[in-house]
């Protein structure tokens, strides 16, 4: 049997990256998959992948700092298929790059509203789905940015280290009620984001920031989807609270 059969799997910023890549995994392994994200035309391709495979998916587009969207997402999902069983939560922002003295109000508003508020909310709203249930699995999109500071991106790590302290909150709260919460720490993986991000800081940083993993390459995004499912699964149980580094050995320096 599939991992995931007859499990309603949730995940936000599905509309390609890593999030797309997550949500087909779900679907291979025999989840119906709630496709979330705020740009149509990409999230309706994720879903058209799925459906190709002989999968089952649902789009239901959603702004993660907007309350009323992200409750009426949860919502949907137990309209359309009755319970949530799993949420990867990896919607987010990289914001503006640039050294602290040069950042703004509009930038840090920009990436905590997205990173930070947007989390809580998908959590407020999915761990209640799930205690109503019985319990489930969530895992929280981070960065290696969780673990280590990055010089020109300090309103990102910031919010990257947020995201470690709600989970690991989150964790602690619902331990004894059946809901694991769990974080993915990428490192640089080859998604549009990461170009945008290269292309800000300037000429050969893509190459720079390769370097920096011990492996000499960057990642994928099926290297990073493999990981959710395994903390979302059965076989990860007795696991909550923790941060999985998938980084090439970057932060075992």
């Amino acid at each position: 049997m599939k991992a995931f059969t007859d499990k309603v799997a949730l995940v936000t910023g599905a509309t390609g990256g890593i999030g797309g890549a997550a949500a087909l995994a779900f679907a291979r392994e025999g989840a119906r998959v709630v496709v979330s994200g705020r740009r149509k035309e990409e999230s309706h391709e994720t879903v058209a992948l799925i459906q190709q495979i002989g999968g089952k998916a649902t789009f239901v587009q959603t702004d993660v700092t907007r309350e009323p969207e992200v409750a009426g997402l949860v919502g949907a999902t137990l309209a359309a298929y009755g319970r949530l069983d799993v949420a990867f939560n990896n919607a987010g922002v990289e914001g503006t790059p640039g050294s602290i003295h040069e950042q703004n109000v509009e930038n840090y508003q920009h990436i905590m509203d997205a990173n930070v508020l947007g989390l809580l909310l998908s959590l407020k709203h999915e761990i209640a789905a799930m205690v109503k249930g019985g319990g489930g699995a969530i895992v929280n999109n981070a960065s290696v940015a969780e673990l280590v500071g990055f010089p020109g991106a300090a309103l990102y790590v910031a919010s990257k280290h947020a995201v470690m302290g709600l989970t690991k909150s989150a964790a602690l709260e619902y331990a004894t009620r059946g809901i694991r919460v769990n974080v993915v720490a990428p490192g640089a993986i080859e998604t549009p984001m990461f170009d945008r991000f290269t292309a800000a800081l300037g000429t050969d940083s893509h190459r720079q920031i390769a370097a920096l993993h011990p492996m000499g390459r960057t990642g994928q995004t099926g290297e990073i989807a493999t990981a959710v499912l395994w903390l979302c699964s059965d076989e990860a149980s007795f696991v909550t609270g923790q941060s999985l580094a998938v980084d090439g050995g970057w932060t075992a320096k």
